[in-house]
């Protein structure tokens, strides 16, 4: 008997309608195994519904053959006498008919289910038709007797020894039927599992097989269902390399042999439709591996899990009623890349620490929406064993992470946000998985998940296993992954996580630690493909969605499309946005130096607008930013207090005037000076007014929420983000001043103008050139305001142009700039 793991906890209650499983109570001495208690006897003098009624004619009794012990003879058939009509579908052949087929099972067969290595269970197991009759065969271990009944027949298998039963009925054909399964101190009426038919039909499994099922999750996995009639759970796992997989969980006592699975074919896919299980159903597959050793493994579809540290999978369904149809029915409307596109990043688990997904549903979307922000972008929540990870290492693809609740509780807040107007971003981890060795890593005995090449398979940096992307069913799994997210829980966007280690072969791998590719080249033709393929589908499938890829190196054509072959001789990528990763580094290097220093590093600040039309770019303030000392993005600014602060804000301020989307990790929009940590999350106390710096770092906050609601309400920043109209240097030479300026247009040439002036002092009367067909400038938003805490230094009123030059221009106006501010103006 396997016993159950220490991570396994008490399952929730079944539904109340569901059919209990067979339970055996306890493994019984074996000393009990040939007593026959009286709760059989009881059982079989009670009729089924259906029989005859009492007086209408005597039941049929079938009486247990004996089988002589170590007789290598053929068992005496079994003796039917009947009277009258008899309700059974299956017709009685002639009374006293002689049947000299044998009903036990062979010792092959015996042994192989034993051993857990039988592939099709169902062909030795349940009812069959043989020459003389109907074979019925049962493998139930701990059980004192099994019976089959039927109508009103009532008929007692043999006890063949090992948890094996059989009898053989003269019947023409196979009836229904149960099964009355006896305990040491109970007794079960339960659905035979072994007479059903296959639960998945061809169609199924010739996707599977090609690697193309894109609804993978509807097939694979555990499903609770109604099938020929009988309420149960339908299991099915991919698991091409094993010698068997049996079914074991809580409603068998962790005991998974008397449930074998059946092996369907090439397709490597295994199933077995287990009556009576429901919804809450803890569960895991005993794999038995190619040299005979067995393995407990969590279900790689599972659709829910247990609680971390426990392991694991939970039968679920989904019941939610979605109230977002106006949100779906809208997003696709302007592609993301055109439209406003500001994104607060947050750590669930840790953003209010000790919420569930609904309590986060109530508090989340108002935060974000206040703010003005677009979107979310969730750090990932499929589930993952260890937090420390951030869920960056996943063990449960399929699975929304139980810390905070249900995967309808997750669909719960996904909802909330959408009927506030905000777009739910989530983090995608393809790239790589853990060890955990009853997750995926040799999942069947064998390298399944990852590469057969052990040096392509180790993640060089973080201990883990990189899939084998050139396998097409690891890929089926990836990319009916990606679609899971975006059609099961209306996901609007997937920021895939390290992306660069995908696409190259030598990826932090020493010469020799690598083998190029067929071309002689280090790009990873497998995984270029897998992406092309994700992104193809994903937006054939889904329109609306965006993905974006965390890609830090020059690879070419990460949102080209998939069909357009670039200089390299690849086809794009496929993605919609990319994370600028050049612009972060360098802009954030920028900052850190002292301002008299600057001028030197000015082209930190420039450099990005070499490049910025040859992908569509996010700017990305990310957790990777301000963790494993690095320090806050307000800590990182030099000077005392009221310098890293007004720091912050003209940064802030030049990020959502810069081409690209904007991206901020949660704490960042209030000015938090500690690193974050998932342990505590966001220092919220900073906004308590009871602190004495309060207003410092709620200033800052306004300052985040009025950028968002002028970049919103302003289409120079966003329209042509992606096109080389929509920006132009006004200046980007004066390092020795700290100044920098520009304009972004819209589509119909309005113009903002935006002014950085990264210099702790103030410049008067100071020139920038302006076109002249724009009769006055008024200033729409200056990060140096008094109510976000700065000097208030500025001009409100309406500058008008003058007609000396500059910059290339024909006019200029004649500007006070605040010390570290950035200033927006637009046409009066």
């Amino acid at each position: 008997m396997i016993p159950r793991p220490e991570s396994s906890g008490s399952h929730p209650e079944q539904p109340a309608e569901q059919q209990p499983a067979e339970r055996p109570p306890a493994e019984p001495p074996k000393a009990a195994r040939r007593k026959k208690p009286a709760a059989v006897e009881a059982a079989e003098a009670i009729p089924e519904k259906g029989a005859a009624k009492k007086g209408a004619g005597k039941k049929a009794v079938v009486k247990k053959g004996k089988a002589k012990k170590g007789k290598a003879k053929k068992a005496e058939a079994v003796r039917v006498r009947a009277s009258g009509a008899h309700p059974v579908a299956g017709q009685l052949a002639p009374p006293e008919a002689e049947l000299a087929v044998s009903p036990a099972l062979g010792p092959a067969d015996r042994e192989r289910l034993l051993d857990g290595t039988h592939h099709d269970p169902h062909a030795v197991l349940g009812a069959h038709p043989v020459p003389g009759g109907v074979v019925f065969r049962a493998f139930k271990p701990y059980a004192l007797a099994v019976t089959v009944v039927s109508g009103g027949l009532t008929v007692e298998l043999h006890d063949d020894g090992g948890g094996f039963f059989s009898a053989l009925l003269p019947l023409r054909e196979v009836p229904a039927y149960r099964l009355l399964v006896a305990y040491e101190e109970a007794v079960r009426e339960v659905e035979d599992a072994y007479r059903l038919l296959p639960t998945l039909g061809e169609l199924d499994l010739h996707l599977i097989g090609e690697g193309r099922h894109e609804e993978l999750w509807t097939a694979l996995g555990a499903h609770p269902m109604t099938h020929q009639g009988v309420t149960g759970t339908r299991f099915a796992v991919w698991a091409p390399n094993a010698r068997g997989v049996r079914v074991a969980g809580g409603f068998n006592f962790w005991d998974g042999a008397g449930y074998p699975m059946r092996s369907l074919g090439s397709c490597g896919v295994w199933e077995l439709f287990v009556p009576g299980v429901g919804e809450g159903e803890l569960y895991k597959f005993e794999i038995t591996r190619p040299d005979g050793s067995k393995t407990l493994r969590a279900d790689p579809m599972a659709r829910r899990t247990e609680v971390p540290p426990a392991t694991s999978s939970v039968v679920t369904s989904s019941r939610y009623a979605w109230g977002d149809a106006e949100w779906l029915a809208r997003r696709a409307e302007v592609p993301a890349h055109e439209a406003p596109f500001s994104v607060y990043e947050a750590h669930l688990p840790s953003w209010r620490p000790g919420l569930t997904y609904r309590q986060l549903a109530e508090q989340l979307p108002a935060y974000v929406k206040d703010l003005g922000f677009t979107h979310v972008e969730l750090m990932p929540v499929a589930e993952h064993p260890f937090g420390g990870s951030w869920g960056y290492q996943v063990t449960g693809f399929y699975a929304p992470t139980a810390r905070l609740g249900t995967p309808d509780d997750f669909r719960h807040l996904v909802d909330a946000l959408h009927r506030a107007g905000i777009g739910v971003l989530m983090d995608w981890v393809p790239a790589h998985f853990p060890r955990d060795e009853w997750a995926l890593a040799e999942f069947d005995g064998r390298p399944l998940y990852e590469h057969a090449d052990p040096l392509r398979a180790a993640h060089p940096d973080w201990g883990t296993l990189e899939f084998d992307f050139g396998r097409r069913e690891v890929r089926n799994f990836l990319v009916a992954n990606a679609l899971y997210w975006c059609e099961e829980f209306h996901i609007d966007g997937l920021r895939v996580d390290a992306v660069a280690s995908m696409l190259y072969l030598d990826y932090s791998r020493e010469p020799g630690q690598w083998t190029p590719n067929e071309h002689g080249g280090r790009e990873n033709l497998d995984a270029v493909a897998f992406l092309q393929e994700m992104n193809a589908t994903v937006y054939r499938r889904v329109p609306g969605v965006v993905t974006v890829a965390e890609e830090s190196t020059a690879w070419d054509g990460v949102t080209r499309a998939t069909h357009h072959e670039g200089p390299s001789g690849f086809g794009g990528l496929g993605f919609g946005l990319k994370w600028n990763m050049g612009w972060m580094h360098d802009s954030l290097e920028y900052m850190s130096h002292e301002p008299v220093h600057r001028r030197y590093h000015h082209h930190e600040m420039t450099f990005s607008m070499v490049y910025a039309y040859s992908e569509n770019y996010v700017l990305p303030i990310s957790h990777d930013e301000v963790v494993h000392g690095k320090r806050s993005l307000v800590s990182k600014m030099p000077g005392d207090w009221w310098q890293q602060r007004a720091g912050l804000r003209a940064y802030l301020g030049f990020m959502w005037a810069h081409p690209g989307k904007q991206l901020l990790f949660m704490g960042q929009e209030f000015a938090q000076g500690a690193e974050w940590s998932e342990q505590h999350g966001p220092d919220w106390w900073l906004l308590d007014p009871a602190y004495g710096a309060e207003a410092d770092h709620r200033g800052v906050r306004d300052l985040v929420r009025d950028l968002n609601t002028v970049y919103r309400h302003t289409p120079a920043l966003w329209r042509l983000d992606t096109e080389p109209a929509g920006f132009r240097w006004v200046a980007g030479d004066l390092a020795e001043d700290n100044v920098l300026a520009f304009l972004r247009y819209d589509r119909d040439g309005t113009p903002l103008l935006a002014v950085s002036h990264f210099a702790p002092v103030v410049r008067h009367d100071y020139l920038i050139g302006v076109p002249d067909d724009v009769p006055a400038w008024h200033e729409v938003l200056n990060t140096d305001a008094a109510r976000y805490g700065g000097g208030d230094v500025g001009g409100p009123d309406p500058v008008k142009p003058e007609p000396q030059g500059r910059h290339g221009f024909p006019a200029s106006i004649r500007l006070t700039l605040p010390p570290l501010a950035t200033v927006w103006l637009r046409p009066a």
